[in-house]
């Protein structure tokens, strides 16, 4: 699945990047998705195949706080995308002539910009708290990677400040992008009711259902794992739901957002076709 999570979005990368037609705002958001990702798979996953491999199960307490830093600074990034690329697709189907207008260049590099610096302070935040405990002798971690829930869990000190910015402050950058996307969507799904066209509603509906099943599997798991009481935790759950959100859903994204995509599959096959001429050639050189 990590082979399939980043080979499907570098190929998303390669052929946004080689196709000048792609340079839009929609395609624009769905590279950095793309990007983002890639690197949130890339933190947890190869440390689990490096440690089946060398039979160690350890790792240092200043790594396990960055392993943390990263894995959640990308959950961040990867909510507050698909916040913004409702919005975009809510401003392309319900103003499409104002569409250029609204989201310019400027406007989508502030947005990303944006949602980069609200994720690492919101990150930070969390870290210098975590650093802040104090850790028992047993600190075998019963999860595949540095995750909040189970480090709580080790602590030896009051956890309660911990869990209440996590309930609150955490919440409240999980939620507000997730009442953003579902704005975004009953707008749209309104705009689609007006369209005469069965065939054309049927198709805007369509799109609607793929990104909202996966929205409701990012969130869910998310929500399932850290807006609980510490006391209803348990850890097989907790490793099942983090897997769905770690590696599942960033393999399903380059499927569900642009293979199906008949503009990104037309520039895919450019990209690769042309990358296989330039092999071709230069062996028969």
């Amino acid at each position: 699945m990590y082979l399939a999570t980043v080979l499907g979005n570098l190929l998303i990368l390669l052929a946004i990047s080689v196709d000048s037609r792609l340079h839009i705002p929609m395609y624009f958001f769905l590279c950095n998705l793309s990007f983002v990702d890639t690197c949130f798979s890339s933190t947890t996953v190869p440390k689990v195949l490096a440690n089946h491999v060398l039979g160690s199960q350890t790792i240092s307490f200043s790594g396990c706080l960055t392993q943390m830093y990263f894995v959640f600074m990308f959950v961040d990034m990867d909510n507050f995308l698909l916040a913004v690329m409702a919005y975009d697709r809510f401003v392309a189907v319900c103003h499409p002539l104002h569409y250029s207008a609204k989201m310019t260049p400027q406007l989508c590099a502030l947005l990303v910009t944006g949602a980069w610096v609200i994720a690492n302070l919101n990150v930070l935040l969390h870290t210098l708290l975590m650093a802040q405990l104090s850790f028992c002798a047993d600190n075998a971690i019963p999860h595949f990677f540095c995750d909040v829930t189970p480090l709580l869990k080790l602590s030896c000190s009051d956890t309660h400040l911990n869990e209440v910015m996590i309930l609150t402050e955490g919440a409240l950058i999980m939620i507000t992008p997730f009442v953003c996307i579902l704005t975004s969507y009953v707008l749209i799904t309104c705009a689609v009711l007006r369209i005469p066209s069965t065939q054309g509603r049927w198709k805007a509906f369509s799109t609607c259902g793929s990104h909202l099943a996966v929205v409701s599997l990012f969130y869910g798991t998310i929500i399932a794992v850290y807006f609980n009481p510490s006391s209803s935790h348990s850890s097989e759950k907790d490793t099942v739901a983090t897997v769905m959100y770690t590696v599942v859903t960033p393999m399903l994204n380059p499927f569900i957002y642009s293979l199906r995509n008949r503009d990104l599959k037309r520039a895919l096959g450019k990209a690769v076709g042309r990358k296989m001429f330039s092999v071709s050639g230069e062996n028969q050189n």
